[in-house]
């Protein structure tokens, strides 16, 4: 039974397509082969779904002998974490594009964890929600059908016939072509027998039931090292932000819907991407799901296409000119120098979790290690044999990976290398500039072909444990990488010298606590981590939360960054922070800025601002000009978040107080506050109306240390 029969079975039927020359023939040989397994004694059946499992897109437990009696389906065992199980999802959305239910076909993924962390619904949801899967899937955590059919990898497809009777098994990925010849033959074959339903499955949409958020998956997130610029990418809903470091949004690119166009930022789309590297208003990006490598540049605000021929490449070499390349799946980016280091960051290193390896592309000509010279715009493998595996060499061409997800480069003396999360083998490795050769950090095992040597293990080496890591960032101030342990929910720590790695922040269960301690704050998969120029702050894209959180090295205290549209001070997903922000008056050129003195206040701490206006003898407000005060706060938004900040001034006699609440997570220690006012006054015998306005700056320096509570600030002016 099981698998094991199929197989054999097929085998025939397999060599015979092998040899044959057009459609016609091949078609034929199923619609046989088909024929021949309709007349067995006795069916190799599937095994009923056990009671009790969980199912998404569902509205409720589906059967296999009572729902699914009357179609073909198409079971997918997957594993969310396997880049082969994500290669294998195109083929089967196009499959339900062009088969329905209503024709009989079915798809229906079943999920059999690799990972601890993969057993839990939640986290599938989020899965499901990443890669857009829109057919029923259900959690088979404890892999039972899996072992029932005695199924042996990830991804592997096995097509199911009106009866629950196995006709086809396709074993991982890249059999697009079978898998539309077995189906459509399949269909043609059975409703000849008049044992296809044409009944509908009711689905329920997981996606449907998610409230709108500025960021959707944020995959990975990166700082400019010439100012104040983060760029995130924003994978779920297919766009880049550049944002400055108080969480205002400068662009975006792409989105929200997934694409394959290059042009202005209005027009240009991408697909799921991840990894991107920032340098002189020169943004790459790592394009995942197009299979391309692109460029943004900021000032002429277009994206281009510098890699890749959005299909997904087998070529394990590469070497041809970087449009004419096909590559699979890169994850990350990040710049590097050639040997020749005429041009500082002239080489784009890149993380091909694809093919378990690491490529180059040459931004410039130039050489890379053991090599010749190269062309500008090639693009090429550096290290990784292909195979999927956790094998270290001194030769990169023979090293192997296994889905490396996360790149950093430490270019100074004495580290001069480029660290990888190679995510399958639940380790972090190293690749020596100076030689090439590949190296163990921490995590993993010996034995080249374990990749189930996964854990939550402070230590060092191979003592230490990681689960699926996906993000590492070199602090060159700490001499510290930072990892992004992604499925134990945790940033973690390693000193590269000592191979020490230990716990910086998360419990290991996943949550959304934005705690007062690192070690009390939790996270959820979070994929990707960079540390800002000065070393003191850490950014963490935490991709199941959809936010992004600012970790203070200093302080020790985690915070949210804060995504607020600039023109119109609106989160990204249109929920209005301050109505009528984009309405407020702008004062006259004349209007004075009044310098006040510096406050020391704590976060959380309430303040006061006490109007103290005169106007001029024998002048009063304009009744029918309202006359305001409003707050701004010029590059630190995240001060107003949420605030009262603009309000009507009705009476001379009885000016308004204005109260600021400091936020308890603060973005910057240093801010300026403006407590702008606009007035509108005439005569009192209505002459001559007039509109004068002036400016109050209260810098407001934010520590952590008891300040007590503030006298009210008095703001007097005369006018």
């Amino acid at each position: 039974g099981g698998l094991v029969a199929l197989l054999s079975a097929q085998a025939e039927l397999d060599y015979a397509l092998e040899d044959a020359l057009t459609s016609q023939e091949k078609e034929n040989l199923v619609y046989q082969h088909l024929r021949k397994v309709d007349t067995w004694e006795q069916d190799l059946k599937v095994p009923e779904f056990e009671q009790g499992l969980e199912w998404l897109n569902t509205e409720g437990p589906l059967s296999l002998y009572k729902d699914f009696c009357g179609k073909v389906v198409v079971l997918d065992f997957f594993t969310y974490c396997c880049i082969n199980c994500i290669h294998v999802l195109p083929d089967l959305h196009e499959l339900e594009q062009k088969y329905s239910s209503k024709d009989g076909l079915l798809v229906v993924g079943v999920h059999s964890a690799k990972f601890p962390n993969e057993k839990v619904l939640d986290n599938i949801k989020s899965a499901v929600l990443r890669y857009n899967i829109t057919h029923p899937v259900v959690n088979d955590a404890d892999a039972s059908l899996w072992h029932e059919l005695d199924v042996s990898c990830w991804p592997t497809l096995v097509i199911v016939g009106p009866r629950g009777n196995m006709l086809f098994t396709l074993v991982g990925e890249g059999h697009k072509e079978k898998l539309f010849l077995f189906t459509s033959i399949a269909l043609k074959y059975y409703k000849e027998q008049g044992q296809i339903k044409s009944n509908v499955i009711r689905t329920q949409l997981y996606k449907e039931s998610l409230p709108p958020s500025p960021l959707l998956f944020p995959g990975k997130v990166t700082v400019d090292p010439s100012g104040g610029k983060l760029v995130i990418a924003d994978t779920g809903h297919h766009r880049i932000l550049v944002v400055r470091k108080s969480g205002q949004i400068l662009h975006i690119i792409g989105g929200p819907n997934s694409g394959r166009k290059d042009g202005i930022f209005s027009e240009a789309s991408f697909n799921s991407p991840q990894g991107v590297a920032i340098k002189n208003d020169i943004i790459y990006v790592a394009d995942t799901e197009n299979h391309l490598i692109r460029k943004i540049d900021l000032q002429l605000k277009m994206v281009s296409t510098v890699a890749g021929m959005g299909i997904q490449g087998i070529d394990k070499e590469g070497g041809a000119r970087g449009e004419e390349q096909p590559i699979s799946s890169p994850w990350d980016v990040v710049f590097g120098t050639s040997v020749s280091g005429i041009h500082e960051g002239d080489v784009l290193w890149i993380a091909m979790a694809g093919t378990h390896q690491i490529w180059a592309l040459m931004l410039e000509c130039g050489k890379l290690l053991k090599g010749s010279d190269l062309k500008k715009g090639t693009c090429l493998r550096f290290a990784g044999s292909g195979n999927e595996e956790n094998r270290n060499n001194a030769y990169p061409h023979k090293a192997g990976f296994a889905q490396p997800s996360g790149l950093s480069l430490a270019a100074e003396e004495p580290w001069n290398c480029l660290f990888v999360a190679d995510s399958e083998s639940s380790s972090v490795r190293i690749i020596s500039m100076k030689d090439g050769a590949v190296k163990p950090l921490v995590g993993g095992e010996r034995d080249p072909m374990n990749l189930f040597a996964f854990g939550d293990v402070d230590g060092a080496g191979i003592n230490a444990k990681l689960q699926h890591p996906l993000g590492v960032a070199w602090d060159k101030r700490r001499n510290l990488l930072y990892v992004a342990d992604s499925y134990n929910h945790k940033i973690k720590f390693v000193d590269p010298k000592m191979k020490n790695c230990a716990t910086l922040a998360g419990t290991g269960k996943a949550g959304n606590v934005i705690g007062s301690s690192f070690t009390s704050s939790t996270f959820n998969e979070p994929g990707g981590l960079c540390v800002e120029e000065g070393g003191c702050l850490l950014y963490v894209a935490d991709t199941n939360n959809h936010q992004i959180k600012v970790l203070d090295l200093e302080t020790q205290i985690v915070s949210l960054l804060p995504l607020v549209n600039a023109e119109t001070m609106e989160t990204v997903d249109g929920v209005v922070l301050q109505r009528g922000m984009a309405k407020l008056p702008k004062l006259p050129k004349s209007a004075p800025d009044v310098q006040l003195p510096s406050l020391a206040v704590n976060p959380g701490q309430a303040l006061q601002f006490m109007l103290k206006l005169s106007l001029p003898p024998n002048t009063k407000l304009t009744e029918e000009a309202p006359s305001s005060w409003f707050l701004t706060s010029e590059g630190s938004e995240w001060l107003l978040y949420e605030q009262n900040i603009s309000g009507e001034i009705e009476d001379i006699t009885r000016q308004p107080a204005i109260s600021l609440q400091i936020p308890m997570r603060c973005l910057s220690a240093e801010v300026v506050l403006s407590i702008k006012v606009c007035l509108y006054y005439c005569s009192k015998d209505s002459s001559a109306c007039m509109m004068k306005g002036i400016s109050f700056n209260q810098p407001l320096h934010i520590a952590n240390a008891n300040q007590g509570s503030a006298a009210p600030v008095e703001l007097t002016y005369a006018f």
